[in-house]
């Protein structure tokens, strides 16, 4: 079985951890025929519905803000609809695996997160100065910070 979270579309539902046993079982999750859509930065994959927005899906505002953060070159191109699942990359086999615990934990435990910025060959950190409690709501917030600014450079640190 592989543990992964769960990703409603609604933002009105919370995270759920998940096991996972067959292709069945994700594609129950996502209502249809599955997507990978891998974090390489989070040893992560996302699973979504291949046919979400085509669909006419809602878009799944949490998951497409954790793959544009993490996958900068994808921010703005696409979205992804529907409900996801997120797990670990695939190993040598193909076949998923846990959701690291690192990544399981900035999604599910309460922390407090600050955005910093630096400039293209700065040395200072600039620290933003809003504390968020929420980590996709600070990705969100990071990724309109690199839109505003594209070659900063950013960081998000639990405080």
């Amino acid at each position: 079985m592989v543990r992964g979270i769960f990703i409603p579309a609604s933002n009105g539902l919370d995270l759920e951890v998940r096991d996972f046993e067959r292709l069945e079982d994700y594609q129950a999750a996502v209502n249809g025929w599955i997507e990978a859509v891998d974090i390489p930065t989070r040893g992560s994959t996302l699973f979504v519905n291949e046919e979400g927005l085509i669909r006419g899906l809602p878009v799944n505002r949490r998951a497409t803000y954790l793959w544009w953060f993490h996958v900068p070159e994808a921010a703005g191109h696409s979205r992804l609809a529907g409900d996801a699942v997120l797990v670990g990359m695939p190993d040598r086999n193909g076949a998923a695996t846990d959701v690291p615990r690192s990544v399981e934990g900035r999604l599910l435990t309460p922390r407090s997160y600050r955005i910093r910025t630096r400039e293209p060959e700065g040395d200072n950190w600039r620290r933003e100065p809003i504390v968020r409690e929420d980590y996709f709501e600070t990705i969100i917030w990071a990724t309109h910070l690199r839109e505003l600014s594209p070659t900063a450079e950013l960081r998000i640190d639990e405080m």
